[in-house]
């Protein structure tokens, strides 16, 4: 076969293309060489061990890689991990912290049987308690009354709930249980 089209042997990126990141993954931290394109979700399945935050679409479409940062929910598999350097990050592995009762919406995910495969439940998990703490502190969604006071928390009712969960698919349809499991953590 003719050299030039032979395939290189893989190799590693060059030293200009990754970078020395430290990311707090469920209060521990992380210091890691990263290459630029890998993404968190990468990290988190491969690096670190954390399977819970699935890889569904690859695309940000399905809400199955869905973890927080500093708090706020997002799709882990379109965040490049070396821009998140210094950020705290959490996954459905550490909502509980170190001890071994679970989270209230763990708990409430299993009282309700809000899941049936399981696959996508690590991200619905991350998304509702992210969708509670973006209610409380006044973010509004698609379906919130104009009228209501701006930065004022957001009541979450069934409809309110269900806009704020939309972005994370169950193909098993379980979203009544979901929904049910999301009202019982309401503070």
């Amino acid at each position: 076969m003719d050299s030039q089209y032979e395939s290189a042997p893989a190799s590693r990126p060059p030293e200009s293309s990754r970078s020395e990141t430290t990311l707090r993954v469920n209060g521990k931290p992380h210091t890691l060489t990263v290459d630029h394109r890998r993404v968190l979700l990468d990290l988190l399945r491969e690096d670190l061990g954390l399977a819970g935050a699935k890889k569904g679409c690859d695309h940000g479409q399905c809400g199955a890689c869905t973890v927080l940062v500093d708090g706020r929910r997002v799709n882990s598999c379109l965040l490049f991990a070396v821009a998140l350097d210094g950020c705290e990050i959490t996954t459905v592995e550490g909502l509980a912290g170190d001890g071994e009762e679970l989270h209230p919406m763990q708990r409430a995910f299993l009282d309700r049987d809000a899941f049936q495969c399981g696959y996508c439940t690590p991200g619905q998990i991350c998304s509702a308690v992210g969708a509670i703490a973006e209610a409380a502190a006044g973010h509004p969604s698609h379906v919130t009354d104009p009228a209501a006071p701006s930065g004022e928390p957001v009541a979450l009712d069934r409809e309110e709930i269900r806009e704020r969960l939309s972005g994370n698919l169950c193909r098993c349809g379980a979203y009544p249980h979901i929904a049910d499991a999301v009202e019982d953590v309401i503070p």
